[in-house]
């Protein structure tokens, strides 16, 4: 492997921000991406749950995911049966999709180095950054970049590194098994709140390639619980036939972490950027992200090479105010629909559920994609929903 001694931007992180910021800086423009693992798109560290309107507005192609049209929301006393035609999920391949998103680079002065890990970084004294890696096999070495984006993800290495910032201490943790779908209804995504994920909640979803996603993410320090031991305590219930999930066969298991605080509007730190889950862009309300981190990492590549070509970098505050435009409201009210649900008991889950089947499915999704916006607000079931989430707001 070639190692690169100097770089434009340094980007920490191949995950789909990351990758998604190398794909929209200018041709003229050098880039490294640093990626821990040896491969791109593995582990898996996220159920790769999210909307199709997204995935088409993204111009994602068709043959990376699965489109499901059909939810079945449980708690423990309660079922609520929710169409989604109007607004299907869709659940990506989620290797498939970082190593599409790895392509659009291709052909750029771009380098991907994997098996890379970031150790720490210094600001330099003509405003440089020099970085410390460490790649396999070959030890430690050192690359000098003009700027820097951490899309590191939750812990958050490079802000770390300069004392900007730390890793968050609230997080959501999942734990995945993956295994052929069998008898299941393929157009059918489970979700299920209650003693089974106990602030959280748990999720069956169908998957490309005839598979299906059985999970469990539970916040932390919120409960003690640990997402595994939730897993094997549904594994050796009664329970799954109730939410029809077949018992799993022998297969492979995803785990990940994302951070669950309130949303931070400083996204620019001089020449570092974070985007992605280092900038805490996962929803709220049911921690998807990739869609949200595709579209902020282009948009954060279209302000760098703004920058970068003209030399202005006020540049980097058009994306920071992009990003703010977009998630402080929402998550503001996503967070303490998070932070309230996280203590509900059996019988608050069981009220919620009842009241989640009278939901216009519209007004549903936009709660589940933490979009509070004004106009949802306003409408009377949307008035009904934020009284009783938030009764001293409303």
């Amino acid at each position: 492997m070639d190692r690169p001694q100097e770089t434009d931007v340094l980007i920490v992180g191949g995950g789909p921000a990351g990758l998604s910021v190398a794909s929209h800086l200018g041709d003229g423009i050098s880039s490294v991406v640093v990626h821990q693992d040896r491969e791109i798109g593995k582990p898996i560290r996220t159920s790769g749950g999210s909307w199709l309107t997204d995935a088409k507005a993204l111009g994602l192609p068709s043959n990376l995911y699965t489109i499901i049209g059909k939810g079945r929301i449980f708690s423990g006393n309660e079922v609520a049966e929710i169409d989604l035609a109007g607004n299907p999920v869709i659940a990506f391949d989620v290797t498939a999709l970082y190593r599409y998103l790895a392509t659009l680079s291709d052909d750029k002065p771009c380098q991907k180095l994997t098996g890379t890990k970031f150790l720490s970084t210094t600001r330099q004294a003509d405003g440089w950054f020099l970085s410390k890696l460490r790649s396999a096999g070959q030890g430690e070495w050192q690359i000098r970049s003009r700027y820097i984006v951490d899309a590191s993800g939750w812990h958050m290495a490079v802000l770390s590194s300069l004392s900007l910032g730390q890793a968050p201490a609230r997080t959501g943790v999942g734990y995945e098994i993956e295994y052929p779908i069998g008898n299941m209804d393929p157009d059918t995504a489970i979700i299920f709140f209650g003693a089974d994920a106990r602030a959280g909640y748990g999720w069956g979803l169908p998957a490309p390639g005839g598979m299906f996603r059985l999970g469990i993410g539970v916040l932390q320090p919120d409960t003690a619980d640990n997402p595994r031991d939730r897993m094997n305590a549904l594994l050796s219930s009664d329970r799954l036939a109730r939410y029809g999930i077949e018992m799993p066969t022998p297969d492979h298991v995803n785990a990940g972490i994302i951070p669950s605080v309130p949303y931070d509007r400083r996204l620019v730190y001089g020449g570092v950027i974070r985007v992605g889950d280092s900038a805490n862009m996962a929803t709220p309300t049911l921690g998807e992200g990739i869609r949200l981190c595709i579209e902020s990492g282009r948009h954060l590549g279209a302000c760098l090479t703004r920058v970068l070509e003209t030399g202005a970098a006020h540049h980097l505050k058009t994306y920071e105010r992009m990003a703010n435009r977009k998630y402080a409201r929402n998550y503001r009210f996503g967070f303490l629909t998070n932070t309230r649900a996280a203590g509900y008991d059996e019988h608050d889950w069981d009220r919620t559920v009842r009241r989640i089947g009278r939901l216009d499915s519209d007004l549903l999704v936009q709660a589940f994609k933490s979009e509070f916006t004004p106009a949802m607000m306003a409408r009377t079931v949307g008035k009904s929903l934020i009284r009783k989430i938030w009764p001293r707001q409303a």
